[in-house]
């Protein structure tokens, strides 16, 4: 009885561990690091200190960020790796996982920023 009882705890556990959900892509607290140490000097609290029109609120991405409307993460993807104007382009200062990171955190403060 204990051995038929040891195998079907054993089967639970693989079940269990096989159709666990995959854990979240983004890790928004490790793309807040990123962000603080890249990103505050022009961007603290989500403003923008060349650009003052252009925050990294909604509205302003909406706005002035081609594409954010339709895919958020695809446009401050771009933006990020690439640059433009006065944005140095991060595309190979970043690892992939980190500007997934980065990109996620400032996705989801952009309705929190004041």
């Amino acid at each position: 009885m204990k051995k038929l009882l040891s195998i079907v705890l054993l089967a639970i556990m693989l079940v269990v561990v096989a159709v666990q959900p995959p854990a979240l892509a983004a890790d928004l607290g490790n793309g807040k690091k990123i962000f603080q140490g890249n990103c505050n000097a022009c961007h603290l609290g989500g403003r923008n200190t060349i650009m003052a029109q252009k925050t990294l609120k909604t509205d302003a991405l909406n706005k002035y960020l081609k594409g954010f409307k339709d895919d958020p993460v695809a446009a401050v993807t771009y933006q990020v790796t690439n640059g433009k104007s006065a944005m140095p382009a991060f595309g190979k200062k970043l690892k992939p996982k980190e500007l997934e990171d980065v990109v996620a955190y400032v996705i989801d403060q952009a309705d929190k920023w004041k």
